[in-house]
């Protein structure tokens, strides 16, 4: 059931602005006013939730563009898998979710699909499907299966699309393979955000998949070549084409704390935080699986079985807004846009997600000066 909620007093920090003893009411899934002062209290029924937030710092519900699992669970475990992550993730902040599949045979995607989708229908935390693979660079694979990557024919776009009927939100793919540039306008044209990443593409190569379409570098620095002073390569043709959006992974292994810093003045306003979280997340040390590979958790970091390759994070996105702040020196306004505001315009919902503002989505996260969760909500409904 939603309602009347009203939050005061609080520090809101949206849309790159940050207002003091400020407030937000909520009726049902909408926000339905906000102010400062004591206005709060004009018109409330007797019957509102009034949630006094002294103290705190109020912000928009953190999205999540690229996330496996979390709980022991991952995205493949279907609809039950799917609810087991969001708990987790709910907890932490995140509101909204773009559930990410790795690598397998297209058949197999296509059943897991479905089950996005139902999860998607029921529950509104569910954003839609990102299929990270299979048309990824076997050489940048990372912690994909080799055995099942492949050039992006027709059928299998096709095949793809059908399968998520309207609910594949963002698609990842090595551009430099055969079929790619075709693929990527059949994407795009489909409505798919589609990513570059898990490539071997160099500066031109990259920087034609973003002019035919491509709107999102995968995990920017991970899974790609780096940038050299004469091979600039993928994250330097993501900074040129300013309508491309840069995934992040900041949990203190995938990039170091000054490359994100380097990340964020080279794309301002175009940096999204991201988990890439696996099914560890929130979970102990140990023994995993992703997709069809052995992973193997140690002290937080899940790397493959046998080649210690790196296999996805344990991250959560409130950790990773405080290591935007603390670590990386990034003025919050704008590390709280790289959760929010970004990663809702980067999937075009930039109209109903990503703000507090009248009419956008009642999603919201309390967090106090330490970035410690400590009340969310998702469309209305108290999560944490």
């Amino acid at each position: 059931m939603t309602g009347t909620t009203v939050i005061h007093s609080a520090r809101i920090v949206s849309g790159g602005r940050s207002t003091p003893d400020a407030w937000v009411r909520f009726e049902g899934e909408r926000i339905a006013a906000r102010g400062v002062g004591i206005h709060w209290r004009d018109g409330l029924p007797a019957e509102a939730i009034v949630e006094d937030a002294t103290g705190l710092l109020l912000v928009p519900g953190f999205i999540d563009l690229h996330c496996h699992g979390a709980g022991g669970a991952a995205v493949e475990d279907g609809v039950a898998g799917i609810d087991r992550m969001l708990a987790v993730h709910s907890a932490h902040g995140t509101t909204r979710t773009v559930c990410s599949l790795v690598s397998a045979p297209v058949d197999a995607l296509a059943a897991r699909l479905d089950a996005i989708a139902q999860a998607a229908a029921r529950d509104p935390r569910v954003l839609g499907a990102h299929l990270e693979g299979p048309f990824l660079d076997t050489e940048f694979r990372g912690a994909h299966d080799p055995a099942v990557l492949r050039a992006p024919d027709a059928a299998a776009v096709t095949a793809l699309l059908e399968a998520a009927a309207g609910t594949l939100v963002q698609l990842t793919l090595a551009p430099e393979h055969d079929g790619a540039v075709d693929a990527i306008r059949r994407f795009v044209d489909a409505g798919v955000r589609v990513a570059v990443g898990h490539t071997g593409a160099d500066f031109g190569t990259a920087r034609a998949a973003f002019d035919a379409g491509a709107s999102i570098l995968t995990h920017a620095f991970n899974g790609m070549h780096g940038i050299h002073h004469r091979a600039p390569g993928p994250v330097v043709a993501a900074m040129t084409a300013a309508h491309v959006t840069l995934e992040i992974i900041n949990d203190g292994v995938h990039v170091h704390p000054d490359v994100v810093t380097l990340a964020f003045r080279g794309a301002p306003g175009r940096i999204a935080l991201i988990t890439d979280a696996m099914a560890a997340t929130g979970a102990a040390d140990g023994d995993y699986t992703l997709g069809s590979l052995a992973v193997v958790v140690e002290a937080g970091v899940a790397r493959l079985a046998g080649t210690g390759a790196i296999a996805g994070s344990t991250l959560t996105l409130d950790a990773a807004l405080r290591r935007t702040v603390v670590d990386c020196g990034i003025p919050l306004p704008d590390a709280v846009d790289a959760v929010t505001a970004i990663p809702a315009a980067t999937i075009g919902r930039a109209h109903d997600l990503g703000r507090l503002d009248v009419g956008y989505a009642a999603d919201a996260v309390l967090l106090d000066d330490g970035f410690g969760v400590r009340s969310v909500w998702a469309a209305g409904i108290r999560r944490a």
